[in-house]
């Protein structure tokens, strides 16, 4: 018991509300996280330092420092998955905090059980969980970029580009199987965890998908490693003998 005590993964609650804090706080705990809290930005960003959490809650609209710029700051420094609370029917909110860095987000108001299940699967993808049918042999290089799916790091030429675990589970989706498209249903259901019962925006999609081409495209604009497939979704350019040998 101790051993899993010393485990516990720490998420931070980030929310104005003193009744939402409580009832995160002690739901999250019950159900084994380590729970640190913050009532406005200035302070979450305080929280954050001295914490070291594993994963963000984070409210929108807050006093002194708002959810935006909290989340830009954490950007500045830091890939912890960070997810949003917006306002209900808001879809500027979402697709802001999303553009911002965001790894997903849960409406207001919103069930206490939705956001746990929120939590769990964006850790489980952050701590790499294997994706079927995505081998686990190292290094793939594709032009001046190199892709290493053990360290879960990506190199263009010499230098080390900054991917969120979510980003770098979407990219590693899109390389398994490269040259076919994934429609955003698929893509939200195998790095989100969305069932496809369950209505949810597909910006998520897109808007992930253009922060990865703003990181590793030589040309965002027009693409030619992460490519739309119209009418579908999206692919990774067809790739001819990935992996690199040895490591």
């Amino acid at each position: 018991m101790a051993a899993a005590a010393t485990a516990k993964e720490t998420i931070l609650v980030v929310d104005d509300e003193a009744t939402i804090r409580r009832i995160l706080e002690t739901r999250l705990s019950m159900i084994g996280y380590s729970v640190v809290t913050a009532c406005n930005g200035e302070e979450a960003l305080s929280q954050f330092s001295e914490s070291h959490p594993d994963l963000v809650v984070l409210d929108v609209m807050m006093p002194k420092l708002d959810g935006y710029g909290v989340c830009q700051e954490l950007r500045r420094e830091s890939d912890v998955p960070i997810v949003m609370l917006t306002a209900l029917g808001d879809v500027a909110d979402r697709i802001t905090g999303l553009e911002l860095g965001a790894d997903d987000y849960v409406i207001k108001p919103f069930s206490p059980k939705e956001l746990e299940a929120r939590i769990r699967c964006v850790l489980r993808r952050v701590d790499k969980e294997n994706v079927a049918g995505i081998p686990n042999s190292g290094l793939m290089q594709i032009g001046d970029l190199k892709i290493d799916t053990n360290k879960r790091q990506v190199y263009k030429g010499e230098e080390r580009i900054r991917l969120t675990g979510m980003e770098f589970s979407l990219l590693e989706l899109l390389v398994s199987r490269s040259g076919e498209p994934f429609s955003r249903g698929e893509i939200l259901k195998d790095v989100w965890g969305y069932t496809p019962e369950r209505h949810v925006d597909t910006r998520v999609v897109d808007v992930h998908i253009s922060r990865l081409r703003s990181k590793l495209e030589d040309d965002p604009a027009n693409p030619e490693l992460i490519l739309t497939a119209r009418g579908t979704g999206y692919l990774f350019q067809r790739i001819v003998d990935p992996f690199a040998e040895g490591a």
